[in-house]
């Protein structure tokens, strides 16, 4: 079946008909932005298979509010934020989470940016995938997505130290399997 999509729509437009739940709005928002949505995903996922699901997942939740979405609100921001919640909401239900305070982590380095800068974005991504989920999820949270350890302890359920003391051992995880896989 060809779908054909209006030649003239204005976002707005688009937004109206995405909530209305017409097919070729949301097949046209799910094609716009699959790659950034994706990409999002890969950061929280252990895997592709892993981020395709959180994909999925947190498409669905886009779709059942697209009625909360304000005009004037920028789409892609909008999209990334729910995308991103829905990445907390599954780490939520998934894991158990098992976390030190930061007191007891004894020589953690941070992680040199010099020494990541000779690494492609290919080859962090793959090891930050490699991180246990609650290192992988405060790394993301914090690093990339600019999260403060406040919002990361009230997302994830744990205190700011907490979130510090795995920030630390995911950095220093990181280095170590950026060391030793990617000589």
């Amino acid at each position: 079946m060809d779908i054909s999509f209006p030649l003239d729509y204005h976002e707005r437009d688009l937004i109206t008909a995405c909530v209305r739940q017409e097919e070729w709005a949301i097949r046209k928002v799910y094609e716009d932005y699959y790659r950034l949505m994706m990409s999002i995903c890969l950061r929280f996922a252990a895997n592709e298979n892993d981020a395709q699901d959180l994909l999925h997942d947190g498409f669905i939740k886009v779709i059942n509010n697209f009625s909360k979405f304000q005009i004037g609100t920028s789409l892609p921001s909008w999209l990334h934020r729910v995308m991103v919640n829905s990445c907390i909401d599954h780490y939520r239900k998934m894991v158990r989470r098992k976390t030190e305070d930061i007191d007891q982590v004894y020589g953690n380095h941070s992680l040199d940016a010099d020494a990541v800068s000779k690494y492609s974005e290919q080859e962090i991504l793959n090891s930050i995938q490699l991180l246990s989920p609650t290192y992988r999820t405060v790394f993301v949270l914090y690093a990339i997505e600019g999260f403060s350890h406040k919002e990361i302890g009230g997302h994830l359920g744990i205190t700011e130290s907490t979130s510090r003391s795995n920030l630390v051992k995911a950095r220093y995880k990181l280095q170590d399997i950026l060391r030793r896989t990617h000589r």
